[in-house]
């Protein structure tokens, strides 16, 4: 008699059940990622419904950033390790400079199971576009 599922399947299954892939991410389905405009970031960051994640280098963060933005590195080797730290049920407004390393970054939040993530599209070059504060 052949067995009705393979043991990879069951394994699969098994992953589901407890929250995470087989791969060993953590529930990447679960992580609702939304997409907003600077005004609209800009309402968000002023009625402190986000966390600001900055992923530029130190370098273009001391160029000016967002008011209270939080730096983590998206080309440093611990960056990973770092937004694993963060409190996964806050809600994350993340971006980059244009938005292509924010963009890809979205994919390590929901590997290590972040509820909410906000991307900034067009990243601090929007931002600034659209005459929004700037801190250096």
């Amino acid at each position: 008699m052949k067995p009705i599922m393979s043991l990879a399947a069951v394994a699969a299954i098994a992953g589901l059940l407890v929250g995470c892939t087989v791969d060993g991410s953590k529930n990447a389905a679960s992580t609702k990622v939304t997409h907003v405009n600077a005004a609209e970031a800009a309402q968000l960051v002023a009625g402190k419904k986000v966390v600001v994640l900055d992923v530029r280098t130190p370098a273009e963060f001391a160029g000016g950033h967002i008011a209270g933005a939080k730096l983590i590195d998206i080309g440093s080797p611990d960056f990973e390790q770092r937004l694993d730290q963060l409190d996964k049920s806050r809600t994350y407004l993340v971006h980059c400079r244009s938005g292509a390393r924010s963009t890809r970054a979205l994919s390590t939040f929901s590997k290590l199971g972040f509820k909410s993530v906000v991307h900034l599209d067009g990243g601090m070059n929007a931002w600034v576009k659209d005459g929004q504060a700037v801190q250096k």
